[in-house]
Order: C-alpha cells, then structure tokens, then sequence
C-alpha cells in the first residue's frame, strides 16, 4: 500500500513540474534510445549478413585452383572424387568450369555470359529451382548432349516476347554452337555476390569436351555432410591440399569461416557502440540526482511535518527513492520507444528486416532501474536524515 502511495506522489510530483521532469528524463530518453537503436541495428544487420549466408549455403566450401602446369595435373575431375575419399565430412563434391561468352537468339544477343559447365547435381546442391522446362539429367551429361538452363534475366534478355523452353540458342567463344533450351531457372536475389539470374549453365562433359576443351577445374563445389562443422571440413581440406600441393596453387573459401567471423565482428561493433552510448545515461543520472537534491530542498516543510507526525526515516527515503526511480523508469520506458522507432525506421532505409534485440530491452530498463537507485539514494538519504524542528525552520 505504501509502495503504491509513493508510485502515486512521485507520479504527481512529475506533473506538477512537466518542463522540469522533461529536461531531467532527456538524458535516461536519449541514452536508453540510443543503445536500444544500436543493438537493434547491429543484430538485423548480423540477421542480414547472416540470410546472405545461408542463401549461399553453409555447408559449401569452395575450392579455386591457381598455379602452373603441374598442378593442373592435380586438380582434374577425378580429383572430386579423390578428396571425399581423402578428408572426412564430405556428402559431395562437384567440379565446375565457366568462362565468358556471348548468346545470341536471332537478333538478341546478350554479351559477357557467365557459361558453366556443371553435373546435374549441382541444381539441388545450391537449391537452385526450375521457372519453366526442367534441368538437363546425367545422362545428358553423359552423352555430352548440347543442352543448357539459364538464368531468368538472361531468358528475359534474349526472349522478350515468350517462352525459352524448347528453342536454340547460339553461344560463341571462338565459334557458335546451337543448344537446347531445357530449363529457365527461378529468380533468386544474389548470395556473396554471386548471381544465377544471368547465368548459362550446360552439362560438364559437353562443357570441356564440345564448347571449351580443358583438363583443369576451375573449382570444386564441396558439400558437407549433414551435421558436419564445415569449418572444420574447410580447415582440413586446407590441411590436405597444403601436403599435395602448397598453399600457393589454391584458394579456399567458406561462408561457415565467414559468417563466423562477420557475427563476431558486428557483436563487437554494436557492443562498443552501445558502451559509448551508455555515457549518456549516467549523464542522464547526474541529472536525476541533481533534480531530486532540488525536489528535497523545495518539500524539505513537507518532510518536516512528516516527520513531525511520526514518519520513520525509512519511510522519507523510501518515497524519495521510489520517485527518483520512476522518474528513471519513465525515461527508459519513452527512450525503449523511441529507439525502437528509429531501429524501424533505419532497417526500413536499409532495406533489412527488424530484428529487435531482447537483450537490448532487458540491459536498457536495467540500467534504467540502476541508475534511478544510484542517484537517487543520496538525495533520498539526505532527506531522511533531516530533523523535524530543522526542516520546519527552513520552510
């Protein structure tokens, strides 16, 4: 009952004094909505890096041979299937050649065409799915049949005016080759950079045995197994080629090792940005306590007939504390608000989803409550300790 009767007085203490209790809640308002922006900003941007990511699959590690002649001897078709033998964790892996080249349908042409040459595995090893048509099979491979899937941008490019399944094209490199469209793949935003809506894709052994003649890969599409570290599998794959090769004849890249080390980065940075917006509020503190110190000199007739009454000093602190804590809550309470409306409005521009950060409410309402309690509790002691006769005198 008392508790609810100091909530009450504190309530109408900040009332009867709203420009006052305004400027005294802007420093609690200002550093609550600040830590509680940032916070926010930094986990939707790591839920951001993090989409990217899985898009481009976390159980991938890619493997991107470099070097001379007698490393091309190494890194052959063969080779994909040597390294699952070799290095555990690994469900698949699939071999890749590409290189630019123009396609031309009639008089639309599309210049610059990434063409790779992959198996059929490869569409489902990176979720990729079919618009219209379908994937060409392993037997197409096998045969060395001259088919090929394309992007849903390059479909648009080179058949404005209808469907491209089932028509030829004509790709060039050093002389045009005519093959079958099978497959128009589905739009798919761009993961690491990578992009599949403007890409051509036909079966690997026509690739290097019809289109462009090469023993080399240009890289290996690893697919670990389910429940696998993919870090791990990365660094021993690493471990493995360094013994066959060198660490000069290859690059490695894995969005597991990446994604790891952008959360770390961005769970720093938010941290660190947050601790220097955490100033303000003891900044805001200072002005609590200097505003209760003011509230105890200008009610010190109040406290004195309370005290006068009967009123136990505990019971003076106790209101002083309880409003010098609401008065911080309140502040933290407008400033989780407003923070959360610039988070929104941030994302929005960014273009990210909102990803509100718990951690962001629990720490910011916490601090609040600290800091009602801390600079609160000398102006709520002085109070206490004034005696009935004195207080009296001053009024």
């Amino acid at each position: 009952m008392m508790l609810r009767e100091n909530i009450r007085m504190a309530f109408s203490s900040m009332a009867g004094n709203r420009l006052r209790t305004f400027l005294s809640l802007l420093g609690i308002m200002i550093g609550v909505a600040s830590v509680v922006a940032i916070l926010n900003l930094g986990r939707s941007a790591a839920e951001s890096i993090s989409s990217s990511f899985d898009a481009g699959g976390l159980d991938t590690v890619s493997i991107m041979p470099r070097g001379s002649a007698r490393e091309t001897m190494v890194f052959t078709e063969e080779f994909a299937y040597r390294l699952m033998d070799e290095v555990d964790g690994i469900r698949e892996t699939l071999p890749v050649v590409s290189s630019a080249a123009n396609i031309r349908n009639g008089q639309e042409i599309s210049e610059g065409v990434v063409v790779q040459g992959v198996t059929s595995g490869f569409f489902a090893s990176n979720s990729l799915e079919v618009s219209s048509g379908s994937f060409f099979s392993a037997v197409d491979n096998i045969n060395r049949r001259q088919v090929i899937v394309i992007g849903a941008e390059l479909a648009d490019e080179l058949f404005p005016s209808g469907d491209a399944v089932g028509r030829y094209i004509s790709v060039f490199r050093n002389q045009a080759k005519s093959f079958l469209v099978v497959g128009v793949l589905e739009r798919r935003d761009a993961s690491m950079g990578t992009s599949y809506d403007d890409a051509a894709f036909m079966p690997y052994n026509t690739y290097v045995q019809r289109f462009r003649r090469t023993n080399q890969v240009g890289t290996y599409v690893v697919k670990t197994e389910d429940g696998a570290d993919a870090i791990k599998v990365a660094e021993d794959i690493e471990n493995y080629l360094n013994e066959i090769v060198g660490s000069d004849y290859y690059r490695i890249f894995s969005p597991a090792t990446i994604k790891e080390m952008a959360d770390s980065v961005t769970s720093t940075f938010s941290s660190f940005l947050a601790a220097i917006a955490a100033i303000s509020l003891l900044v805001g503190g200072i002005g609590i306590m200097n505003i209760m110190l003011v509230s105890v000199v200008e009610r010190t007739g109040e406290i004195g007939i309370r005290k006068a009454l009967g009123a136990a000093p505990r019971m003076i602190r106790s209101q002083f504390l309880v409003e010098s804590v609401t008065l911080s809550l309140s502040g933290g309470l407008i400033g989780l608000l407003l923070g959360n409306a610039l988070s929104l409005a941030a994302v929005r521009a960014a273009g990210w989803e909102l990803h509100m950060s718990l951690s962001a409410v629990f720490i910011s309402l916490a601090f609040s409550l600290v800091i009602g309690v801390f600079f609160g509790w000398y102006p709520a002691a002085k109070a206490s300790r004034l005696e009935p006769m004195e207080a009296l005198a001053r009024d």
